[in-house]
């Protein structure tokens, strides 16, 4: 009679596997044509298995930046979108060649894109968890060069769209 059956555990596991997941599609900054960047963000964070991702950008003399300040962000699962990053996943990154990525473990990830007019900007994504069953680590072969590939499309929006130059200073909420 070791095999006693639970039926509350049945419940819970039933009730867990019932709940939708959650999710959004929670866009800031994104106004007008900064819109553009909103596809390849999704598409980034999606091949990371992250739950956001952003553009942002730190003071150039900058080494250990307290915060890094977004342009864009999506978040696929709050809404509103949370805007604060973990600036450590940056650290270190001061004499990186565009583009570089990084990756954190499970903190997050980090692609140095450029510098322009005194500041140095990421494409970052953060809350890494279960990557979709066709992509490998994001640090590694296919995945990598398709989040890099995307790192390039939004610094040359970025850079010669002239966005990095129209910056100004985000709120400080959450």
């Amino acid at each position: 009679m070791d095999d006693i059956i639970d039926l509350g555990e049945y419940l819970r596991k039933r009730d867990e596997a019932d709940k939708a997941p959650r999710t959004a599609f929670a866009v800031w900054g994104g106004d007008g044509e900064r819109s553009r960047f909103a596809l390849p963000l999704w598409r980034v964070v999606y091949l990371a298995g992250g739950s956001r991702g952003a553009l942002v950008w730190i003071p150039s003399g900058d080494d250990r930046p307290a915060r890094l300040r977004p342009l864009v962000v999506l978040d696929v699962t709050e809404d509103p979108a949370r805007i604060r990053f973990p600036a450590g996943l940056v650290h270190g990154m001061k004499d990186a060649a565009a583009p570089t990525l990084r990756e954190k473990g499970e903190e997050g990830l980090a692609v140095y894109l450029g510098e322009q007019d005194g500041r140095r900007w990421f494409l970052v994504v953060d809350e890494l968890g279960e990557r979709p069953p066709e992509t490998e680590a994001a640090g590694q072969g296919r995945a990598r060069d398709d989040i890099l590939f995307l790192a390039g499309e939004c610094a040359g929006r970025l850079f010669f769209r002239g966005f990095a130059t129209e910056v100004g200073e985000a709120p400080e909420r959450e």
